[in-house]
């Protein structure tokens, strides 16, 4: 990846000997691993290859790096080394210890004046260790702050540095990156006599990767305010050590799963801004009581919705309209229909919440709130019995556990595949040929009991087409459908533990077999509200009050 001249050494690993790159005069660079799609890598790796393998791969490629160190952290580096080594003006792999013993650092060592030779003949030139002492004395001169008593911490794979840099910016304690490349490389020279041997121990000393044979658990603190741990789509490793972690930190907990493409930071982004909302992290602005009308509106991916309440928390008026292309245009519409219907102008409105995944673009809106917690507030104010909020839309689906004072306590939500939402029916209607009104109806006659084998819309679409050509009774094919819906809902209730009364919001909730379906399965009814759409919205509107009125 030259720039303006400037030869660039990647590398992925925190156990790198960066430090004896930038002895040798270069300058080594982390190669990121986000990825807008895997095009190129998929030509050169299976396309089951773990996800970050793919986006290192994407992005060496892309900025045509042609030197490359990486270690032997796992079988999916090692097959990108074999991709790589036909390919790149220099690479090398150095075999990482597993432990930091004596003898792993005697390999260590070994390792590395490995590669510092095999460097020194790639480049035709020496290795100057007055450098190298120069460049560690000035890592070592700096310590790290004491951390604060309150902090966040992050755990599991790495995360992309701009999600890493939105945590920090959006709660208000210290956020500590314990990932793989998150950690600050500080080193104790003064006592070592072999120099480069009492490197390879300082790196070792780093706080030890999930591969290593260490138990990782001693060295977090558990008084963490929280933990946010990132998992790798198909990688096993983090959901191990996760389910460990989780068990024996009596602390909140956030599990997110990443591939790296761009396609899922904003769920990703949703999900820890809920997080913090949930935990209280997340700095609330408290303002002196108003009086007036207060607003929510909920951007979206099928709807937009707006509830406009009163100061005794009336709900005055509301409005549902289709998203379409443009969500600013259609929240802008939603709430003049809104403020019509109410009666009053803008300039009656007190204070606005925004929320949904529109919400970001709605400059207008005093305050951006996730649609987990405010789907959790209208709910429970809507029935304060309410301890499970399942909420279907039209791009994902939530479940979200309340406590007997309303508060979020935990959630789960579905990945970005469109299995089990409104967008799975909406396409199966057409598919069908029928409206998605007809695909609501509760077919209590089954002829056959027809199950769909396949979550994935596209698959189950396929599923669907067969059964027709078979001949199949459509009313069959429905409540099929409805049941595959069902059974995603009640996987992600089953998540977090079953725990009623329940309540269904959503567009999806006007679906009386999907609801039907739900409730033959949990043994229990649900709590429909009148008009499901708007619960989030209403949650919204309620946040508003609360924050001029707190």
């Amino acid at each position: 990846m030259p720039v303006g001249g400037e030869n660039l050494v990647g590398y992925v690993c925190k156990y790198t000997p960066v430090e004896i790159i930038e002895a040798f005069g270069e300058k080594p660079v982390r190669i990121e691993s986000g990825c807008k799609s895997y095009e190129r890598a998929e030509a050169l790796l299976h396309t089951n290859t773990c996800s970050f393998v793919k986006g290192v791969l994407e992005n060496i490629i892309e900025n045509n790096i042609e030197e490359v160190i990486l270690t032997s952290c796992c079988d999916s580096i090692k097959r990108l080394y074999d991709v790589l080594k036909e390919r790149l003006k220099f690479i090398y792999i150095l075999d990482l210890p597993r432990k930091k013993d004596t003898f792993a650092v005697d390999v260590f060592y070994k390792e590395i004046i490995k590669f510092i030779d095999a460097y020194k003949a790639f480049k035709n030139k020496g290795f100057a260790i007055e450098n190298f002492l120069k460049i560690l004395e000035d890592k070592s001169s700096f310590r790290k702050m004491q951390e604060p008593s309150e902090s966040i911490a992050i755990l599991g794979a790495r995360l992309k540095d701009d999600v890493v840099e939105k945590i920090k910016n959006s709660c208000s304690v210290n956020i500590i990156n314990f990932t793989c490349t998150g950690e600050d490389r500080i080193f104790n020279i003064e006592s070592e006599d072999n120099l480069l041997k009492g490197y390879a121990a300082s790196l070792l000393n780093l706080t030890p990767c999930m591969r290593m044979a260490e138990d990782r658990s001693k060295f977090f603190n558990k008084d963490f305010k929280g933990i946010i741990y990132n998992t790798i789509k198909f990688c096993d490793y983090y959901s191990y050590e996760y389910a460990e972690m989780k068990s024996q930190f009596n602390i909140p907990f956030l599990k997110i799963e990443t591939d790296y493409t761009d396609s899922n930071s904003g769920q990703i982004l949703t999900r820890i801004a809920a997080f913090f909302e949930a935990t209280d992290i997340k700095k609330m602005e408290q303002k002196k009581a108003k009086k007036g009308y207060f607003a929510g509106i909920d951007s979206g991916s099928t709807s937009t919705n707006v509830v406009i309440i009163d100061e005794n928390k009336n709900i005055i008026s509301y409005s549902i309209i289709p998203t379409g292309p443009k969500a600013l245009e259609s929240a802008f519409k939603a709430f003049e229909i809104a403020l019509n219907n109410a009666g009053i102008k803008e300039k009656d409105i007190t204070s606005i919440v925004a929320t949904g995944y529109g919400r970001v673009s709605i400059p207008f809106a005093d305050k951006m709130v996730t649609e987990i917690t405010c789907h959790g507030k209208g709910a429970f104010f809507i029935d304060n019995r309410v301890r499970t909020v399942i909420d279907i839309g039209g791009q994902d689906s939530k479940v979200i556990r309340l406590d007997e004072s309303g508060n979020v306590i935990d959630f789960v939500m579905n990945d970005k595949c469109s299995a089990g939402t409104g967008r799975f029916l909406e396409v199966m209607s057409r598919t069908l040929g029928i409206s998605i009104n007809e695909m609501a109806k509760v077919h209590a006659e089954v002829k056959e009991n027809i199950t769909i084998t396949s979550m994935c819309t596209v698959f189950a679409e396929s599923e669907v087409i067969s059964l027709i050509a078979q001949n199949k009774d459509q009313r069959d094919i429905i409540h099929a459908l409805n049941k595959s819906v069902a059974s995603k809902a009640v996987s992600l209730v089953d998540r977090i533990g079953r725990k009623g009364k329940y309540m269904m919001t959503g567009g999806v909730a006007k679906n009386q077999g999907v609801v039907s379906a739900i409730e033959s399965k949990l043994g229990e009814k649900l709590v429909i509200p009148a008009e499901p759409q708007i619960i989030g919205a209403l949650g919204a509107a309620l946040i508003a009050f609360e924050g001029t009125n707190g």
